[in-house]
């Protein structure tokens, strides 16, 4: 990532957060492209971060389990920079960098509080264990396809996702019985 120099962005301007719309999927790529036009241009002092924000989940698949990224807000990503024409120009020139987000084509700066927030979630989640990713939500219709309840059809009552556990309501002998389960015992009917 792009440091800033030790004698600060000079007299230009405050270095602000901003939000850029970006193409989804492709978050990466156009901040590495940012960095190397940075680079290229020798406009460092005018940059800070080039932030994708996102969470560390783990998805479960075939009994196997991966951590991965998984964008907060994809299509979208936070960069710290002095705003002035040459800066604006650059990153607006840029492929795959849709524009700004602000109104009436004028950037807004994020509010410090959004700022906090979002940097300060990403590094609660660095520190964390990662999420399960469980692809149910509360009132989806499961099948139990293993354990000791196999063949039963419930509804997802609550979902555990640091744990990875579903809470279901089955049916037993005719009453409402909630069973905890991991998220890979269950199918979506």
């Amino acid at each position: 990532m792009a440091e800033k120099s030790s004698s600060g962005p000079s007299a230009a301007g405050e270095m602000l957060w901003y939000v850029l719309k970006v193409q989804t999927n492709r978050e990466r790529t156009i901040r590495d492209a940012l960095l190397k036009k940075i680079k290229l241009e020798e406009l460092e002092e005018f940059f800070g971060e080039i932030v994708i924000p996102s969470e560390k989940v783990k998805d479960t698949r075939s009994g196997t389990a991966k951590e991965q990224d998984r964008k907060l807000f994809p299509g979208y990503i936070m960069i710290q920079m002095v705003l002035n024409d040459e800066t604006w120009y650059l990153v607006r020139d840029t492929g795959g960098v849709g524009d700004f987000a602000g109104a009436a084509g004028k950037p807004l700066p994020m509010e410090q509080h959004e700022v906090d927030r979002m940097l300060g979630r990403m590094k609660e989640d660095t520190g964390a264990a990662p999420k399960v990713k469980i692809a149910f939500t509360a009132g989806d219709l499961v099948k139990i396809r293993e354990g000791i309840f196999e063949s039963f059809e419930g509804t997802v009552e609550g979902i555990d996702e640091h744990n990875g556990k579903i809470s279901v309501v089955i049916e037993i002998f005719g009453r409402s019985t909630p069973v905890e389960l991991d998220h890979w015992q269950v199918e979506s009917v």
